[in-house]
């Protein structure tokens, strides 16, 4: 233990604990904005400067260690001189317009001038050249980068996917893409984890509200839009509701509300997926010595583009089973179409996703089934459907929960666990222990693969085969497991994999609090609300019952395979042959 003292309190803390650690254990705020605990420990902002007794320079309290009898002063004259001075130089080179920022009221970098009380910049303002390209669905805005680092380290240390770098050095330093010039031309995943990493606005996900609305207020159109599982978690906190309060109703209500015609759930054609990657991977099974195992979920479509970037050879291993998304957007514009009595090209099918991946898959040109129009034509981030709920001025506190529209609105609590890392696996294994058995087993007996833990193994019995599975999350776990597989470490017959840590409910596309973690939250109210549900089976599904009866007659069957499934080599990535 060291003995220390900081503005005058007496600090007891282990060896190696930095001041920064050291000052927050006895509550003395230091400020930051570099600084992600466990991630990005640099210093490289200068924000979180200290003063300490003997030291000429005044050094970086986040990567800086305590010493026995050191004293420290958090908020000395020198200290906050130079600490006003670091952001006054970091706001000479940032674009300053906050008022048209996406991050605007939610910007570390704008907090911290407030709090330094900083009111003009005496230093001249010299810009970067600009690049930003709308184009991509992840956009970057070089003027607002702060060089904090946080986006390659997230890249690296966590997905895995090596995306951005740092070129130049001294005063030229600047973040750029790795190997290729423009983003669109990498082998980006776009999880947007470096998104929710960022603390300013200098990465974002594409904006499409303007282009969604054109849509709403267009009489010849018929908008309908489907609501993702791990949306339900997240959409109210930009309004400072609760998730009790901020139910799937209550926006579906807001929806309504702003003009859209149609509002179903993402949770019934979860339920359709786990129909026919279910049915897919049994078949598998029954063909084990010449299928390909183990079968990968590919109902996320960062896992999809990572898989295809950095292993094309397991290509084959994917569930030929579209996402959800497609899924709906597929029966939107054929089955929907068909008892709305219109032209399936008349539809305009919005999804709310968590994700910045959504928006590439729903552009992808094989994505077009139905109609040969795409199946989904725009989708928008958990950020993005708050954005656009506040610029029509509608309050979700004073709107009453309004009932999802029929038959695509029906979801059961398997579907609603898609959010949460796990969810997809647990789901699959309810309905195939049922099918296989001829009855439902107890909803709650796999639960071994619920959590936050980044690989997960179990193993269940099914009459005549123990199934040996895996779930994991974040790309650099995936990662990690595709190695073990190769080397012959580990032997799996089905894998769930999700591009976000946490699952769904941390993508890229949630709502951003900086430094801090939310997926465990946000997986606990979708298993809340699983639990309260009385229908936990997919195959229970009324609504799932009726279009294959009425539709695709059976899972796997051909209408089936021409509007569910898809061929993942029909598009590449960049790079890939």
């Amino acid at each position: 233990m060291v003995n220390l003292t900081i503005d005058g309190r007496a600090v007891c803390v282990p060896e190696n604990t930095t001041i920064l650690e050291a000052a927050k254990s006895v509550g003395v705020a230091i400020p930051t904005l570099c600084y992600w605990e466990g991630l990005n420990e640099i210093g490289a902002c200068r924000v979180c400067v200290v003063e300490v007794d003997g030291l000429y320079k005044l050094p970086a309290a986040c990567n800086t260690p305590v010493a026995e009898g050191m004293v420290v002063r958090t908020n000395s004259k020198a200290a906050r001189q130079a600490r006003r001075t670091n952001v006054e130089l970091i706001l000479s080179e940032h674009d300053s317009n906050c008022a048209t920022c996406v991050r605007s009221g939610n910007c570390t970098l704008q907090s911290l001038a407030k709090d330094l009380n900083i009111r003009s910049i005496p230093y001249e303002k010299k810009l970067p050249a600009k690049t930003k390209t709308n184009a991509f669905p992840l956009v970057r805005d070089n003027t607002k980068c702060v060089k904090c680092m946080r986006c390659v380290q997230v890249c690296d240390k966590i997905q895995n996917s090596h995306v951005w770098d740092v070129v130049n050095t001294g005063g030229r330093t600047n973040i750029a893409i790795r190997g290729v010039y423009d983003i669109e031309d990498s082998r980006c995943a776009l999880c947007g984890q470096c998104i929710t990493h960022c603390p300013v606005g200098a990465l974002s996900e594409r904006d499409d509200v303007d282009r969604v609305m054109e849509a709403v207020y267009d009489p010849d159109r018929i908008t309908v839009v489907q609501i993702a599982p791990a949306i339900r978690t997240a959409w109210g906190e930009a309004f400072g509701l609760t998730p009790d309060v901020a139910t799937v109703q209550r926006l579906c209500a807001c929806l309504r509300e702003a003009g859209f015609d149609y509002v179903f759930d993402t949770n019934f054609t979860a339920d359709l997926t786990i129909m026919e990657e279910g049915s897919e991977f049994l078949d598998r099974l029954a063909h084990a010595d010449t299928a390909k195992l183990p079968l990968f979920t590919s109902c996320c479509p960062g896992w999809v583009r990572y898989l295809k970037a950095h292993h094309p050879e397991l290509i084959g291993n994917l569930s030929t089973a579209k996402s959800p998304q497609q899924m709906f957007g597929a029966v939107a514009k054929s089955y929907y179409a068909e008892i709305l009595g219109v032209e399936p090209e008349k539809i305009f099918c919005v999804s709310i996703m968590p994700c910045l991946a959504k928006k590439h898959e729903c552009a992808i040109p094989a994505m077009n089934d139905a109609c040969g129009q795409p199946d989904v034509d725009a989708s928008l981030t958990t950020r993005e459907v708050e954005r656009l709920i506040a610029s029509c001025h509608i309050d979700p506190a004073s709107l009453a929960d309004s009932d999802l529209d029929l038959p695509l609105g029906v979801g059961s609590g398997a579907g609603n666990i898609f959010g949460a890392t796990g969810g997809v696996m647990e789901a699959a294994l309810r309905t195939a222990a049922a099918i296989v058995t001829g009855q439902n087993p107890d909803p709650d007996a796999f639960r071994d693969v619920r959590g936050m833990d980044g690989w997960k193994e179990a193993s269940f019995d099914l009459p005549g085969r123990t199934l040996r599975v895996a779930v994991v999350n974040g790309l650099g776990n995936a990662e990690k497991l595709i190695t073990a597989m190769e080397r012959g470490d580990v032997q799996y017959d089905f894998v769930e994999v999700m591009a976000c840590p946490g699952g769904c409910v941390g993508g890229g596309g949630q709502p951003i609090h900086d430094r801090t973690f939310c997926a465990p939250d946000r997986a606990d109210v979708l298993y809340a609300q699983d639990r309260n549900m009385t229908l936990r089976f997919s195959h229970e599904n009324p609504s799932i019952k009726a279009v294959y009866a009425d539709f695709f007659t059976n899972p796997l069957s051909e209408k089936a395979h021409h509007l569910l499934h898809t061929d993942h080599n029909a598009w590449k990535m960049p790079g890939e042959d």
